[in-house]
């Protein structure tokens, strides 16, 4: 069972994860973005653990809704409100449950990633975050290992994809053959759930 400590251990090594991986994820940005991807993430996901550091939830769901204000209040740009939305729609979905499944986790996710989708208009293979993480929901069913690896092959896969949405699709043809940088954090996210369960 998976309970709030688990969710703060997660938000944690996300924040780990995307204070690595900031170089990087601001190199993909700067070709296809406006090259603050990896800097407004790190300063979102540093003030969620933060966050939780200082007074942390005693639900999962809790901690997944606080994640998502936090970032939504702190991170600019279109990755705030749709990183925010995802893990306050996870929260919700998770209800006041001290403890919930790694199945009932995959759903909320899903919930999550929908309402992602309803507010950035996105569908899968519009080269976005939704690439990396629809694959994801229904791995995470299996394990947290097949949801890493599904997430990172989602991401790899956005290479060759032209732009449909957001600022690389001004780009149109240019935007093919660089990996997404949303595709690329939210693959970040997916894969810190292994550490947290480690």
């Amino acid at each position: 069972m998976l309970d709030a400590a688990f969710m703060c251990r997660w938000m944690s090594a996300t924040a780990v994860a995307v204070d690595r991986d900031e170089a990087r994820l601001t190199d993909l940005d700067s070709a296809i973005g406006d090259a603050d991807h990896g800097a407004n993430l790190r300063r979102g996901f540093t003030a969620v653990a933060a966050a939780l550091d200082k007074e942390p939830p005693g639900t999962p769901g809790a901690v997944l809704a606080l994640a998502g204000r936090q970032l939504i209040s702190t991170v600019g740009g279109a990755s705030g409100p749709l990183y925010g939305t995802l893990l306050r729609r996870m929260g919700k979905e998770l209800g006041d449950a001290d403890e919930v499944t790694r199945e009932q986790l995959a759903r909320a996710l899903g919930a999550g990633v929908a309402a992602v989708g309803l507010l950035g208009g996105a569908a899968a293979g519009d080269k976005t975050m939704l690439d990396a993480l629809l694959p994801a929901v229904d791995a995470l069913g299996e394990s947290f290992g097949a949801a890493a690896d599904a997430a990172g092959a989602g991401a790899a896969a956005t290479v060759p994809l032209r732009a449909r949405k957001g600022r690389a699709s001004y780009l149109g043809e240019r935007s093919v053959g660089h990996q997404d940088p949303g595709a690329a954090s939210a693959a970040l996210l997916i894969g810190a759930l292994v550490e947290a369960a480690a």
